[in-house]
This record gives C-alpha cells, structure tokens and sequence, in this order.
C-alpha cells in the first residue's frame, strides 16, 4: 500500500507540451543555450595564437606516435618470417663494411670524415 494520495499521484498534462520540455519543467533548449553561452564565452577568452602553436605541436606528436605504431608493425611482421631478420643483419654488416672501407682506409679519408662530422655538428648545435 502506498502513503501518498491517489490524487498526488496523477499527472496532468498540458496540451502545449513539447518535447523540449519535461513534465518536472526542465527546458532542454533554455538549458542548451544557456550552456553554449558559457561555452562561446570561454572560448572568447582564449588566446588563439598560442593555440595555433599547440595545434602544431600536437598534430606532430600525433603524427610521430602513428608513424612509430606503423614502422612497429612492419618490422613485427618482418620478424614473423623466418628468414628475412637473418638477411636484414647480414645486409647491414655488408653496408657498414663497404662504407667503412670506403671512408676510414686512409687517414685522409679518416680526417675527412671528422672535418664532415664537426661541420655537421657546428652547423646544428653551434
């Protein structure tokens, strides 16, 4: 058994009801518009030359993670067959050798490549 009155329990409704409105008077579009005035009011206060500045930042950031996420696949899936990870070894000991022969048999190649390194160096850290 119930404590409240059978007439409390009665809900009248309006012919004018909308479907903005509920029956306990909360207006949904009084409400949203309230709500993207305090929102518009907030973004007028921001700065949006520095936001320019994080945008950028952040689209890089963005772009190196799925960069990283796509090279990471790739070389899981290399690794997966069985003969390509020995062969990608073996290529890079034939690369760094020929190149060592190339630049570091003589001590004028040798001294050439310490000149183009410190200019390099020079040129990027000052």
């Amino acid at each position: 058994m119930s404590e409240i009155p059978t007439d409390a329990k009665e809900t009248t409704a309006t012919p004018d009801t909308t479907p903005d409105t509920i029956d306990n008077g909360f207006d949904f579009s009084a409400r949203y518009s309230d709500i993207l005035g305090k929102v518009n009011q907030t973004l007028d206060k921001v700065d949006w030359s520095q936001a320019g500045k994080v945008g950028k930042a952040s689209g890089i950031l963005l772009a190196v993670i799925v960069a990283q996420v796509l090279i990471k696949g790739v070389l899981d899936t290399i690794n997966l067959l069985p003969i390509v990870p020995g062969l990608l070894e073996l290529l890079g000991l034939v690369v760094v050798g020929n190149w060592s022969w190339q630049n570091l048999t003589t001590s004028e190649k040798r001294s050439s490549v310490i000149d183009k390194l410190t200019s390099l160096r020079q040129e990027y850290f000052g």
